[in-house]
């Protein structure tokens, strides 16, 4: 009788033989249904408004158990990743950052895992005998990488790395992957050492967080990490963490989906841009207070 309904559901929806096998076999209550529902309107964004989406995801899941308001936030939080055909690849669909998912959030930092776990899970002893700042860069980038450091968004320099060995630990800003030349145009069409024109390939996505305290962000990295590789973990010398999770050669599509999930969990959008300034680890904030690393594996970054 239920596959009956769906066969009625999904009835001359012109929609991909892939999307219409997904629709066609929803699992039920406690094996994955909050998942599926989230997977299905992700297809189905690129050919159909939200509200057709949740009535049509509505009657193919009838019958089941479904929470209140769970199928709209299905539909809501999936359109900023929802895709369209293109040539042979699904193409990611640009689309609104999602909302903090707070109910997830907290059943995350429920989980009771707190900022020591995560020093204790790095690979690389953190402690006052630790990694320098100049064992850290060398450790992530490929040698004599050309790099921007900054003591402030205002105050900057892009330089081969040997120019600045020895300084580092003095700076407070990094921008997270290697430039590609020494200076490039803003967009009022000014020449600069730090621009979006001159920053390469992205390396690492930055994941920050301003909200809560650092146990709970320690939470939700380490979360992140069994979902991508946490290459490093610092603190601000203020109120956040900045996890660097290893990007190398992943597509821009794979990377809008991981940082579309991270700000649904908290994380500040701002760092999706691939110039944006980070905190340098173990270097020196303007309060004189030291950006510490918490954590450090080296191994998940490729020289």
């Amino acid at each position: 009788m239920r596959n009956r309904k769906i066969e009625i559901a999904t009835k001359e929806l012109e929609l991909p033989r892939f999307v219409l096998d997904l629709l066609s076999a929803p699992p039920t209550r406690g094996e994955g249904l909050n998942t599926w529902l989230f997977r299905a309107a992700r297809v189905l964004h690129h050919r159909r408004q939200p509200g057709e989406i949740i009535e049509l995801l509505r009657a193919i899941v009838a019958g089941e158990i479904i929470k209140p308001g769970e199928i709209e936030r299905a539909v809501d939080r999936s359109a900023s990743c929802g895709w369209r055909p293109g040539g042979d690849k699904m193409q990611l669909r640009p689309g609104p950052w999602p909302k903090v998912n707070k109910e997830q959030r907290e059943a995350i930092i429920g989980t009771g895992r707190v900022l020591a776990d995560l020093w204790e899970a790095s690979p690389t002893k953190c402690d006052e005998d630790g990694p320098t700042c100049e064992r850290i860069i060398d450790d992530l980038f490929p040698a004599n990488s050309l790099l921007c450091v900054g003591k402030s968004s205002s105050e900057f320099v892009t330089r081969p790395r040997e120019a600045l060995r020895g300084h580092l630990d003095k700076m407070r800003l990094i921008v997270p992957s290697p430039m590609s030349a020494m200076t490039g145009l803003t967009q009022d069409g000014k020449e600069s050492e730090h621009t979006l024109k001159n920053t390469g390939q992205r390396r690492f996505l930055v994941i920050e967080q301003d909200n809560g305290d650092s146990d709970s962000q320690a939470a939700v990295l380490l979360h992140l990490a069994e979902r991508a590789p946490l290459a490093l973990a610092l603190h601000s010398g203020s109120k956040s963490l900045h996890g660097w999770f290893y990007c190398q050669n992943c597509s821009e599509n794979m990377l809008r989906r991981f940082m579309a999930y991270s700000v649904s969990l908290g994380a500040d959008k701002a760092t999706w841009s691939r110039s944006q300034f980070v905190r340098i680890p173990e270097g020196t904030r303007e309060n004189g207070r030291r950006q510490t690393a918490f954590y450090l594996n080296p191994e998940v970054v490729e020289k």
